[in-house]
């Protein structure tokens, strides 16, 4: 079983495919690793893209979704099949640069009180019109989930995979791991990484699907984290010996 999995969900991003395997594997060069895409539905030449690169590399697996679920679908797709106890996630269009995956898991792994290490972008190449979405929908987030991120849209993030397992799964899951981690008790590392052009094509998850939409999920969220109760300790009550 390799020491770290890396989950890569992506939708119709076949020119981005073989230049972001090859820097995740420069990225993790000297650890043992995996690599998991998963093909949320793509219509144009994914498939075929990673079915070429899968016989180049043998780190690297595939899975496919008949129809397009979303980015959490895909997300949890790949963290169920994943072999290694710490996955690292980041967005399939290149944005998110791998140079950071070793410094996302070293946080990770520093402490086991830690579940979940996350990017923080620095220097973002969205438009001026969606950095000011994402510092509203951040402000908003923040101000009732009190979670302590200010970027929770950051693909970038390294976290261990029984503890990912063990959350509430729903449509947005992916962008509210830090409230549902520290609900969990476990603590979060942030790490500051820095955000990239899209190199090619143009983004497969929309706006709503990013941010509005998530507005039901984040009073879920909220819900959540104050019914949140200890799980009680249970011990087996020996049978006496006769």
């Amino acid at each position: 079983m390799p020491d770290f999995s890396v989950v890569v969900p992506v939708r119709n991003e076949a020119g981005n495919i073989a230049p972001l395997v090859a820097e995740i594997a420069a990225a993790l060069a000297g650890r043992d690793f995996e690599i998991v895409y998963v093909d949320d539905g793509s219509s144009d030449a994914t498939s075929a893209e990673l079915a070429a690169l899968m016989r180049a590399h043998d780190f690297l697996r595939a899975l496919r979704h008949e129809r397009s679920c979303g980015q959490s679908a895909a997300v949890t797709s790949g963290v169920l099949a994943a072999r290694a106890p710490n996955v690292a996630t980041l967005d399939g269009d290149g944005q998110n640069d791998p140079a950071f995956i070793p410094r996302l898991f070293d946080a990770l792994c520093a402490d086991a009180r830690i579940g979940l290490a996350a990017g923080q972008r620095v220097g973002r190449k969205a438009s001026g019109f969606k950095r000011l979405q994402s510092r509203i929908a951040n402000g908003v987030r923040g101000a009732l989930l009190r979670d302590g991120t200010r970027d929770s849209g950051c693909g970038l993030k390294a976290f261990r995979r029984d503890l990912f397992l063990r959350l509430p799964y729903f449509d947005g899951l992916h962008r509210f791991l830090p409230a549902l981690v520290r609900r969990e008790g476990y603590g979060v590392a942030y790490v500051d990484v820095v955000d990239r052009a899209r190199r090619h094509g143009v983004s497969n998850y929309g706006l709503w699907d990013r941010l509005w939409v998530g507005i039901l999920d984040l009073l879920g969220v909220w819900w959540l984290i104050r019914r949140r109760r200890n799980v009680p300790n249970v011990s087996e009550v020996k049978r006496d010996a006769r």
